[in-house]
């Protein structure tokens, strides 16, 4: 394995790892589950993703042929973690969970724990 591949590698590994702590450490620092959610669905992400590419790069260069089982592992785990935020920030507004008084944007919360699902909409009509 040529010193590039493995300096692009290492590169990669780096940049994830970052990312990862970063988004464990606003994980564990942040002080309501809004806030809170930032941590893994934007850091922690990005840090896999780095992850997963160094381990797609390191697997083509031994195999001789391109790894294409770390690239479909990337493309869902950013398709589904903006979803399960969404789904637990839902939750928390359903379950009536409190923000932080300085968060910004409280004066929609009331309107979201109010608002029908869109299903229960198209049954009124």
């Amino acid at each position: 394995m040529s010193i590039y591949i493995e300096v692009l590698i290492s590169v990669f590994l780096l940049i994830g790892g970052v990312f990862l702590l970063i988004g464990s450490i606003g994980l564990a620092r942040l002080p309501d589950i809004f806030t809170r959610l930032h941590g893994p669905t934007k850091a922690t992400t990005l840090g896999i993703t780095g992850i997963l590419l160094s381990s797609m790069l390191y697997q083509s260069f031994n195999q001789g042929t391109l790894s294409v089982a770390e690239l479909l592992i990337t493309l869902f785990l950013l398709i589904t973690a903006p979803v399960a935020a969404n789904m637990v920030a839902k939750s928390a507004l359903h379950r009536e969970n409190p923000p932080l008084p300085r968060t910004t944007g409280q004066d929609l919360i009331p309107k979201a724990r109010e608002r029908k699902p869109a299903d229960a909409v198209e049954e009124d009509a």
